[in-house]
């Protein structure tokens, strides 16, 4: 299977982790030899409710047995798709109240880059230095890291860039500007949070100037931080909202959510304003459906800041020398990337999962699903102490 998987499947990297997967369930998944690997990265935090979680495979399975795709989307009234919008909508501040389902992250934050301009009329778009929003063409255009976008030039064009946390650099949001793309929390960058106040100012100067923000809740979202969307523990409400992962329960989702009178302006001059075959699928629509519903009614949210405190507390090393992010949205911060390498390998070989970051090279994931145990939680902590002691 290693060979084949090599030899034609086209590959990211040239020396892939490639463990081959038997089977998954809860907070664990199993290679072809049986061996069990709790898993503190959950498919970079698509998996939010863990592997196979009952709930999200009796939808998948219930709407098989009705149909499958029928038609592009937006065309034909589909259940699950305008379940989950409504079910969105009533999560949501009274401002993000229609939704645009698509079928990834990128996707929806391109989709979002579109919105911006075409409701504006204007074309500058502001992003953040570090940022990650995705590796389609216009989300990798968002981006400043000269390594991964050098060989792809020329970018889209009209972009710029701020310093996130950056008070200085918020003047650069001027009458010419669009938006403004920003994670709520910088993922890639080493899970970096907003200071106090700094997306509030950043609102208030799109306000002053007409300019949009965008929020990025593609890896805090869904309930990750503790509440549904990252941007709630910071008292500001964006323009356009960009969400994705772990929306359906390790499904491939992504959606860009706005007014009703900002996302009508796509459908007319013109016609099809984006367009997508597969968004809003209904078997991804009911999975998401059924996800959103677990998370919101649930008392897993309110268990996500517990477990943080509960990784934070049992993560105490002298090789640990900060521990970044909020809730189950954390970096541990290691002295050198030589390090995070060997942790990550050694906790792999120990049963445990843990995972990179884009841009810190000095991090490593953990992300575990929503539902993970603190028993579970206790035994990840002391596998990856135990592989310090040994580095």
């Amino acid at each position: 299977m290693k060979e084949d998987f090599l030899k034609y499947q086209a590959q990211t990297t040239p020396h892939p982790l490639a463990m081959e997967i038997s089977h998954a369930k809860g907070s664990y998944i199993y290679d072809n030899n049986q061996k069990k690997y709790l898993d503190f990265v959950a498919g970079v935090s698509a998996c939010s409710l863990g592997h196979s979680h009952p709930k999200v495979l009796n939808a998948i399975k219930t709407q098989l047995d009705h149909y499958t795709h029928v038609m592009v989307y937006g065309e034909y009234i589909q259940k699950p798709a305008v379940e989950l919008t409504k079910l969105l909508a009533k999560q949501l501040p009274s401002t993000l109240n229609k939704t645009y389902l698509v079928n990834s992250g990128t996707e929806a934050i391109d989709g979002a880059m579109k919105l911006a301009r075409r409701f504006t009329g204007r074309t500058e778009i502001l992003a953040a230095k570090n940022a990650y929003h995705g590796n389609s063409y216009g989300a990798l255009s968002l981006m400043t890291h000269e390594e991964r976008t050098r060989p792809f030039k020329p970018m889209v064009g009209d972009i710029g860039h701020i310093r996130f946390n950056c008070w200085h650099d918020i003047d650069k949001i001027t009458a010419k500007t669009a938006a403004v793309f920003l994670e709520t929390i910088q993922g890639g960058a080493g899970f970096i949070e907003p200071k106090s106040g700094y997306l509030q100012k950043v609102k208030e100067r799109c306000q002053k100037m007409g300019a949009l923000l965008v929020l990025d809740e593609i890896q805090p979202g869904m309930g990750r931080t503790g509440k549904l969307f990252g941007f709630e523990h910071y008292d500001v409400v964006p323009d356009i909202l960009v969400i994705g992962k772990g929306l359906a329960g390790g499904m491939p989702v992504g959606a860009f959510i706005a007014s009703r009178e900002m996302m009508d302006s796509l459908s007319d001059n013109p016609k099809l304003g984006h367009i997508t075959t597969f968004g809003g699928h209904p078997v991804i629509a009911a999975a998401a459906h059924a996800t959103l519903q677990e998370i919101t009614s649930s008392t897993l949210m309110s268990q996500v800041l517990e477990k943080e405190a509960l990784i934070r507390e049992k993560l105490q090393h002298p090789l640990i020398k900060e521990i970044r992010g909020k809730g189950l949205m954390l970096a541990l911060i290691l002295d050198s990337p030589e390090l995070v390498n060997q942790l990550i390998f050694k906790c792999q070989d120990n049963g445990l999962i843990l995972f990179w970051l884009l841009f810190e090279p000095k991090a490593v994931r953990i992300s575990p699903p929503l539902t993970i145990s603190n028993e579970e939680l206790i035994e990840g902590c002391s596998i990856i102490l135990n592989a310090l002691n040994h580095l």
